[in-house]
């Protein structure tokens, strides 16, 4: 259980990574005066936050203990 637990966060943070990467990617571009590329960067990103499984509850399940 340990092991799931470990693995769910590396997949995390690694999905974090990549995106911290990629906003750091168009601030770069957009520094330069590269605006067209940086929207790009920008909407790809977006894209893939849309894609994502929004049909999961946002709250998690409560764990019941009893006596």
């Amino acid at each position: 259980m340990a092991d799931s637990s470990f693995e769910k966060k590396e997949v995390t943070m690694k999905r974090l990574t990549k995106k911290l990467e990629k906003f750091m990617m168009a601030i770069t571009f957009a520094e330069a005066g590269e605006h067209d590329t940086a929207r790009e960067i920008m909407k790809e990103e977006e894209k893939r936050h849309d894609k994502r499984d929004t049909t999961r509850p946002s709250v998690r399940p409560q764990k019941r203990i009893r006596a």
